[in-house]
């Protein structure tokens, strides 16, 4: 039998596995685009992981660690966001189900 997850999305999000490839961030945010297509509210808003945050500066944060490898941002803002996969074997584990 398949389990369901209930509840809000951070909770579903919170049993995710992920590899984590330390000091190999696979997302660089390139703040001067940022701020030039002012891009940044929307990739807060887009992404489903919620790995982008705007500082109180309006500089955009990147918790790179807890992407789903999705590439949404990268389709919303080639310009501004720099992603590749992570290196072989690290980054979101997936699960059958």
């Amino acid at each position: 039998m398949t389990e369901t997850y209930r509840g809000s999305i951070a909770s579903r999000l919170g049993v995710n596995m992920y590899e984590i490839d330390e000091g190999n961030p696979h997302i660089v945010v390139d703040q001067d685009a940022v701020r030039a297509s002012g891009v940044a509210p929307m990739l807060e808003r887009i992404c489903p992981a919620h790995v982008y945050s705007v500082e109180a500066d309006g500089t955009l944060s990147a918790e790179w660690a807890a992407c789903l490898e999705c590439g949404t941002c990268l389709a919303l803002a080639p310009e501004a966001v720099s992603w590749r996969y992570p290196a072989g074997a690290m980054g979101v584990v997936y699960r059958e189900g």
